[in-house]
């Protein structure tokens, strides 16, 4: 048979890191990606780019885990390389910090991450609400430059990519042979998937580049993130809420937070605020599926619903979902060679 054609559905951080790994597993394919938002327009635009696990409810935490390390081996040896800058990568010390010792031992990727230990006391007397704390170093993602990073990585493999809105993944199947779903919250009107929800993120971006070390509530809520040219404070966690408008309260009481845990942050200049709707499910969909239409049938592979954890395991989860193409060209190629037999 001809080159297979694939097409990627979704351009933030799921769509293009899943196509660079299809690039590498199929390389014989045609690929497409296919998408109405382009950066710095995505979701994952909006995101902190930290990585820190969020947990999948769902999933096994051996799967999990291995997804996040696979991400952080692959992101680590970008910061090691000349590449580091312009991808946005960077290491990044900090503290997570509980006001309660937390009922867990040690979390699933405290040996993934580096340096993990328990916080010094003289550490935790910044933190004078706070009983319990953490120190780690990981990576953290400039997003806006590491998309454009991976644009530029796909663009030098000659993929397509096209502005295009995809109302019903049925419109593909006599364009393309396989189909990748990375759609994010779109995969609700998509697929009709119920258990996928918005989750509503709101963050500000401010001038402060004397906050060298991250700073994380326990809870997950507050936090503190330096990055390259600016530092995200955040955060919310609205279930259900499609709003991508900022709410100024939402802004004042993200700015208090956060001058609470780093006082010196009310020297700061603010930049902008952004909000974004994380893709939330109680577990990843990563899978493959036939879908049969009047004898026609659509091979799809979906990647997606990875809610507020998605840097911490994009590279992991595209490689997975690029496996599962692979499987179904090879499907593919096998029922063409029997055709012709």
């Amino acid at each position: 048979m001809a080159a297979p054609k694939v097409a990627v559905v979704g351009a933030g951080v799921i769509g293009l890191s899943t196509a660079l790994c299809i690039t590498e597993t199929c390389p014989s394919c045609s690929l497409t990606i296919l998408s109405d938002q382009f950066s710095p327009n995505t979701t994952s635009d909006v995101a902190a780019g930290m990585l820190i696990p969020h947990v999948y409810p769902e999933t096994p935490t051996h799967v999990q885990k291995q997804w996040f390390k696979e991400t952080f081996t692959y992101l680590f040896a970008i910061s090691n390389s000349a590449e580091a800058s312009e991808a946005g990568i960077h290491l990044v010390s900090g503290w997570q910090i509980f006001k309660n010792t937390p009922k867990e031992e040690l979390p699933f990727w405290s040996d993934v991450v580096l340096g993990f230990r328990p916080m010094t006391k003289a550490e935790l007397q910044k933190f004078p609400q706070h009983q319990f704390g953490q120190a780690f170093t990981t990576l953290k993602c400039d997003c806006p430059p590491y998309l454009l990073w991976l644009e530029k990585r796909l663009k030098a493999t000659g993929i397509q990519m096209h502005n295009r809105k995809v109302a019903d993944l049925w419109e593909l199947h006599s364009e393309y042979n396989v189909v990748v779903n990375c759609a994010g919250i779109g995969a609700r009107q998509l697929l009709g998937d119920k258990e996928l929800f918005p989750v509503r993120g709101q963050v500000l971006k401010v001038h402060a580049p004397w906050v060298k070390n991250f700073i994380r509530d326990g809870d997950g809520l507050t936090y503190i993130y330096p990055g390259i040219h600016s530092v995200t404070l955040g955060g919310t966690r609205e279930k259900e809420s499609w709003s991508l408008s900022p709410d100024a309260g939402t802004t004042k009481d993200i700015f208090d937070r956060c001058c609470s845990l780093e006082p010196s942050l009310q020297g700061a200049k603010e930049m902008e605020v952004k909000v974004g709707l994380r893709p939330s499910r109680q577990c990843v969909r990563l899978q493959r599926e036939v879908l049969s239409q009047g004898g026609v049938k659509l091979l799809l592979v979906h990647n997606y619903g990875h809610g507020a954890g998605g840097f911490s395991v994009h590279w992991g989860t595209a490689k997975e979902a690029a496996h599962l193409v692979r499987e179904c060209i090879a499907a593919l190629q096998d029922s063409s060679a029997r055709a012709k037999l």
